[in-house]
Parts: structure tokens; sequence; C-alpha cells
């Protein structure tokens, strides 16, 4: 096949999501996100705000001139910005009006809070059988901790991420991202909502909502913790860049004031990183040979490798690590990361012009499919951009009903 032809056919193609209607209640990061995800492979996302001021997430973090912040213009990509307020009885019968010509509702409030407001997951099924709900809050909808407020910081802490995180004589610090807990959360919120779309496909169209407790994505990829504190007891410390299982398997200094992460998670990439240090010995010593062998010798394993990258460059240690085969990357500052060209190659950063905030680059999409790639179409949205356009067509509203909903402050 052609490469034109081939591109031809990718134009044919419908996207992954085509053809699904998301109504986005949330606020902040975490089930906003999955929407976000959702919206870059097809699906159709109303994002639904409070008519006085809108998503808090407009106003968190660096502010652009246009007035939203940064945050906003990222994660809020693709969306269709309406005003409604679900507190009103008017507000929720145009919602339950808009959930009967939707496929997926994303929110995140406190369990119990759609409830109050006449808007629970049972209601919403009676007035669709399909809906997929997906419901992300601090704890999940059950267990003790349900009705606590909390947000990423909050679930770092307790799922057990960041009493690792930090130097050993240091107190626990954070995960680096301030929001990782919302990221992670929202991935597995669009994970879990196309397996229920998928699920209702081969169930004669029943829907079913997703649950998750903002640090239960942590805790699934805390490695080996869980098993080896139920078979040991052990508590696992703070190890700063270092982990418990391997070793040498760090973050190791240069000689220009650079870093670089050095992974050895097997004795045959020592055996290469050995060679490449100029000391292949060490690898049929029985001081270093075997994995349990250097972690017990930890400090002196670390300090070796420290004194051989201190001695060169960064990218003369990238250089030789490639020419023997060890796994070894710069430590990027986000400087560094618009100068790489792998992230030019990936179009990890999507360079944007003319858009509503002038020129902005973001973070690209993912993950990438051969045949339906993801699009963007638009920055985060001004607040109640598509009002007019989404509820004239979706609800046949007049323009003096939107009039009237307005000066009642409805929407």
């Amino acid at each position: 096949m052609k490469a034109s032809d081939n591109a031809q056919q990718k134009k044919m193609l419908k996207q992954p999501l085509s053809g699904i209607r998301v109504l986005d209640i949330a606020t902040f990061q975490a089930a906003p996100l999955a929407a976000t995800i959702l919206g870059e492979f097809g699906a159709e996302v109303i994002k639904i705000e409070q008519p006085d001021g809108g998503d808090p997430l407009r106003q968190y973090g660096t502010l652009d001139p246009c007035g939203d912040s940064y945050l906003w213009l990222s994660e809020a990509r693709n969306k269709k910005s309406i005003t409604l307020n679900l507190r009103e009885p008017e507000g929720v019968t145009l919602f339950k009006k808009m959930v009967a010509k939707a496929d997926v509702v994303t929110e995140n409030f406190r369990p119990g809070t759609l409830e109050k407001w006449g808007l629970g997951y049972e209601t919403l099924r009676g007035i669709n059988p399909g809906i997929v709900m997906l419901r992300i809050s601090a704890y999940g909808q059950t267990g003790p901790n349900k009705d606590l407020p909390g947000f990423a910081r909050v679930a770092h802490a307790f799922s057990g991420v960041s009493y690792q995180t930090g130097d050993s004589d240091r107190p626990p610090a954070s995960p680096g991202i301030a929001g990782l807990g919302d990221y992670l959360s929202g991935v597995y919120g669009a994970l879990g909502v196309m397996m229920a779309l998928r699920a209702r496909e081969v169930n004669d169209g029943i829907g079913q909502f997703v649950d998750i407790g903002l640090y239960e994505p942590i805790f699934r990829m805390m490695d080996e913790l869980a098993p080896a504190y139920a078979k040991t007891g052990q508590v696992r410390e703070r190890m700063g860049a270092d982990i418990a299982i391997a070793c040498p398997h760090s973050h190791y200094p240069t000689q220009d004031g650079k870093w670089v992460a050095i992974a050895c998670s097997s004795d045959k990439m020592f055996e290469r990183l050995a060679a490449a240090m100029g000391k292949p010995e060490m690898a049929v010593d029985h001081r270093y040979a075997k994995a349990h062998a250097r972690i017990e010798r930890r400090d002196h394993m670390n300090e070796l490798v420290s004194t051989w990258t201190s001695a060169q460059t960064q990218s003369e240690v990238l250089a030789v690590c490639e020419a023997f085969d060890v796994p070894c990357g710069p430590v990027h500052s986000i400087a560094d990361i618009f100068n790489d060209p792998q992230y030019a190659a990936r179009e990890n950063l999507l360079q944007l012009v003319n858009t509503r905030a002038g020129d902005v680059v973001l973070p690209g999409i993912l993950p990438i499919l051969s045949e339906t790639p993801g699009q963007f179409s638009h920055v985060g949205p001004a607040l109640g951009e598509h009002s007019v356009a989404v509820y004239a067509e979706l609800l046949d509203l007049s323009m003096t009903e939107l009039k009237t909903l307005r000066e009642k402050g409805v929407i």
C-alpha cells in the first residue's frame, strides 16, 4: 500500500470513541482528566460548570493572560464548556434530559453529594439504563473514610508513596508532581469507563458505575511493597534515589554538574556496567556478581559508580553506557525536555499556534495508535463558550428559553 493510500485510509477511519457523549460534571483534575482522555480519542465531552466562576481548575496554578490557568488550557482540551447550576431544580431537570442522551457521566464529588441533589447513579440509571458513571473520590464510595475530603497530596500520603519518597535522614517528601494521584486516577478512570462501555456492548446495553479512590491507583503501583511486608513484616524506609530491590539503580553525578540515571535490574546488566566502567572483574567478584550481594553493599556500590560518573561529563557517560548497552539516561529538567530530539520525534510536545491563549505548548496525546491516533481540537475553552450551541442542538432550547434560564441563574 502506498503511503498516500494509507493516509487516506486513516482519514476514513472513525476514532475509537466516536459517537460517545460524555457529561463531565467533575472539578479539578482526576475525573476531568479521564474525560479529557476520552475526548482525545473521539468522544464528545461536554464540560458542565457552575455559572459563577466555573471549575476551580481555571484558577489553579499559573494564570495565562487569557484569564485561565495553564493547567486548564491543557487538561480541559477538546471539551465543550457549558454552564449549569446543579443545585437548582431547573438545573437538575436539564441535566437529567442530557443524561437521557449521553453515554458517560464523570464526577468526583464526595460520596452522597449527587444523591442529595437527586442525581445519584440509581436515579440516572433509571433515566438511561446504559449510562456509565465514573466516580472518583478521596477514598472511594465505601469504607470508613468514604465521607472524608481529600486531594492528591492526601492520597500520596495515604497510599504509602510519600513515606517512600525522600532521603532516609529527611522527612517524607512529595513524589515530584503535586497532582500525581489525580493523573493516575484519571488514567485508571478512562480505562474503567472504556471497559464499562465494552461491557455494555456485550451485556444488552447495561451500564454501570466505576468506583476509584484517589489513593488506589498509586497503591496499585507500589511494586512488591504489599506482598513483601505480608511475608516478612519489614517496613521499607525512604532511600532517596535508590530502590530496595536492585543496585546500582540510582542517580549519579557527572563532571559537568548534571546527573544520569543508571538502572541495573539484573546481573547481566551489571556485567555490562562493569565492562563500561573498565572493571569487568567486578562481574565475577563474589562481592558484586549477584544482586543480593550488591544490595548488601549498596553504599559502597553507589560510591564506585559515582566516582566513575563524576570523572566524565553527562554526554560522555551516556555515550559509554550506550556503547555497552547499559540502561542509562539523563536526569532532565523541563528545559532539557524542550531541547531533546526524542521528545520532538515522538511529538510529545504539542506546538500550538493561534489558540485563544496565543501560541502554547502542551503535553502530547497518549497512547499513540497506529491507525486511529488521538486528535487535538482546542485548548481548554472559555467558561460557557459552547452553552448556546449545546443547549440548542441537544435539548432544542430556544434563545428566549436560554435567556430566561440565564436570568434565573440556572445557566
